[in-house]
């Protein structure tokens, strides 16, 4: 084992071990991180920056000491100077290793952006916003009728909207009366009625008749991306999508991992919290300048996330989530002041929704797909499956709705696969395997030409072929167990037994070759037994999150599928249910909602009975607690061979072929089975 320092990229999860004084730019370069520099290494085009992490990190095993890097130099200083540099961050080509390191490598210092796919699916929304403007004509002042501004524009609001009971905070007091005059005792108003208020805020006031537009964001706060829709309150049209990595990855891409680093590293949570608010503002800039809008236009903002993301983002320590009984801090809605959270690009009047968890690890956001596709008003028993670092998993139909979450962690994200990568061009998304020459095509994001066909080369020639991508790696294990180079264990077998070069020996096992660029300087892409392995790992989670809710309905089947998120709309049906990720169904019962989590935040936005209707379903929602059921782990076990070691999947097997084949080559004698020693 190397004594040499490791450092770990994220989002990317390469890692390696380098001597102290190789410059990170360098240790990037060799992993085929995917870090920016233009000028040579001088410390002038500033693509290189970085962001240290510093603390215990048991997920990937090490400490990191603010000594870990190299100090500050001159370079830097001299940059920062001229240039700015945002605190916390290092150029890639100055900052040089000295000890065990996490570095995040952030959106603007990557070649290949992220896709952050999750775009407003189309939705037709009941607009009942709980932002609205009002028109009113207010009474002059009057010596015999000693009132004030507020009370009389209360009064006229009763008298011309039937609106009760109207507060003001000091922004609106303050503003008040000049407003009044300028627009000759008309004005028109910004109100705020949340759905279990009984009163009106007022949130903003503009002399005379004002046409401006109101918008409201819905956030799809997720653990690895974070999506925002800008939308238009008038009418629900979505005029801005954007989404970001959040930032939150460099202190640990799964759940329990952040719950781990604000566990061991005193102040942790503050850290964490603060990254993802700065991460929203800018976000929310973005779309603001996207739109052509002026941040005092958006009035409202509506979140959705998991209990840990929701506990990060409020400011409260998750460390009550990583243990038994996972309590939540509040599991009911949340309606608050921007100021609350620190979001500065939008009014300052502004408010924000948090839709309601479920449970301790079944968050808001699944409470979202819940409102998004109803399952509880299917006929048809229907598994609803939010893919993502955390799967929310929902099964229901008109008699009952059942929850659940499992910890799939970052593998279907592209993270920890050997040649795995984030969803950005270049990166292989789509993958064939023909199982008479086991010769693999594919296609990459920026591209719909294949690779083995004409023009391929020219399609990717500001891209080139960098990595594979989550949805790529599924298909490219469901193919390689289809074309017979993996067994139902999770085999890859050697050129002997696959009949192909392309598997090639990797210490003790094999690894499959997709593509080979080294003869031009560019990536080796394999699949190796390490991936298999982690992709089983995920996948077993998730199909044995929908095993336990099937147990609690009683059922081995179910009648309708719907993959939810943003990666579950990129998944290929035929190939997750090859690898086993979802239960057997016909392929036409499998359906992709696409970012239903997002499109139940805009339903909450646009709508005040929406916010009534959740609150009411998640009462009637049955959770369970994957973490303390018995069966998970059977069915976790059951759920490792591909498809399955024990569900037949006969409906599947008819239409794709799994290729009785068996890669075992242990030397027990009897078949590769291992037997226990009797004394």
């Amino acid at each position: 084992m190397s004594t040499d320092p490791l450092v770990v990229f994220t989002p990317s999860g390469k890692r390696g071990h380098f001597p102290a004084g190789t410059p990170i730019l360098t240790a990037a370069r060799q992993l085929g991180v995917d870090l920016d520099s233009v000028c040579g290494g001088r410390g002038i085009c500033s693509k290189c920056q970085i962001q240290p992490s510093f603390g215990e990190f048991p997920k990937h095993g090490l400490t990191s000491s603010e000594g870990a890097l190299s100090e500050w130099n001159s370079v830097e200083q001299r940059y920062k100077d001229k240039r700015g540099l945002i605190d916390g961050r290092r150029l890639g080509c100055q900052a040089t290793v000295q000890g065990d390191i996490v570095i995040d490598v952030p959106p603007e210092s990557q070649v290949h952006r992220q896709v952050v796919r999750k775009a407003a699916s189309a939705r037709e929304m009941i607009m009942d916003p709980a932002v609205r403007p009002y028109y009113v004509e207010v009474d002059e002042p009057d010596m015999h009728t000693p009132t004030g501004d507020l009370e009389r524009l209360a009064t006229a609001l009763k008298d011309q909207w039937d609106i009760e009971s109207v507060t003001a905070g000091m922004s609106v007091l303050r503003k008040l009366q000049p407003t009044l005059r300028k627009g000759k005792w008309t004005c028109t108003v910004v109100l705020h009625k949340g759905h279990q208020d009984s009163e009106h805020r007022i949130l903003d006031i503009y002399p005379g008749y004002d046409e401006t537009r109101l918008y409201g964001l819905a956030i799809d706060l997720g653990s690895t991306t974070i999506a925002a829709h800008l939308t238009d309150l008038r009418n629900g049209t979505v005029v801005a999508s954007s989404g970001i990595m959040n930032p939150q990855i460099r202190f640990g891409e799964d759940l329990m991992s952040r719950v781990s680093y604000s566990m061991m590293n005193p102040g942790g949570d503050v850290e964490m919290t603060t990254a993802v608010r700065t991460a929203l503002n800018a976000l929310t800039d973005t779309l603001s300048a996207e739109a052509e809008i002026q941040p005092s236009q958006i009035m409202e903002a509506v979140f959705v996330c998991n209990p840990v993301m929701h506990h990060l983002l409020l400011g409260i320590d998750p460390v009550e989530l990583g243990q038994a009984p996972f309590a939540l801090a509040t599991s009911k809605s949340l309606s608050l002041h921007v100021a609350d959270l620190d979001l500065t690009c939008m009014n300052p009047a502004a408010r924000v929704f948090i839709l309601p968890c479920i449970a301790g690890h079944v968050g808001a956001d699944a409470a979202a797909v819940a409102l998004s596709e109803a399952p509880g008003e299917q006929e048809e028993l229907t598994l609803v499956v939010d893919v993502g670092t955390n799967a929310e998993i929902l099964l229901g139909n008109t008699t009952q709705t059942l929850a659940c979450s499992s910890p799939t962690g970052p593998a279907f994200e592209g993270a920890q696969i050997s040649s795995g990568q984030r969803a950005a061009p270049g990166a292989i998304e789509r993958i064939e395997i023909d199982p008479a020459t086991k010769e693999p095509r594919f296609q990459v994001i920026g591209s719909d030409t294949w690779s083995d066909e004409d023009g391929f080369d020219a399609a990717i020639a500001t891209t080139g072929v960098t990595g594979i991508c989550g949805s790529g790696i599924i298909e490219a294990v469901a193919e390689m167990r289809m074309a017979g180079l993996l067994d139902a264990k999770g085999l890859i077998g050697s050129p002997e037994q696959t009949g192909t070069p392309r598997s090639i020996p990797e210490g003790r096992t094999h690894s499959y070759v997709i593509y080979d660029g080294t003869a031009d300087g560019g990536p080796l892409i394999t699949v190796t037994q390490t991936d298999i392995r982690a992709i089983q790992l995920a996948k077993s989670a998730l199909y044995a999150g929908a095993r336990l809710l099937m147990d609690e309905m009683g059922t081995d089947t179910v009648e309708r599928v719907v993959l939810a998120g943003a990666f579950g709309a990129h998944i290929s049906p035929k190939h997750a249910m090859v690898l086993g990720m979802i239960p057997d169904v016909p392929l036409d019962k499998v359906t992709s909602a696409g970012n239903a989590a997002g499109t139940g935040a805009r339903m909450a936005l646009c709508s005040v009975e929406a916010r009534a209707s959740i609150e009411k379903t998640v009462r009637e929602i049955t959770k369970v607690e994957t973490a303390i059921e018995p069966k998970f782990q059977e069915h976790f076990v059951n759920a490792n061979a591909i498809p399955h070691a024990t569900d037949p999947f006969t409906i599947l097997r008819s239409i794709a072929p799994l290729p009785d084949v068996s890669f075992n080559t242990g030397g027990s004698g009897d078949g590769g089975r291992r037997r226990r020693r009797s004394r």
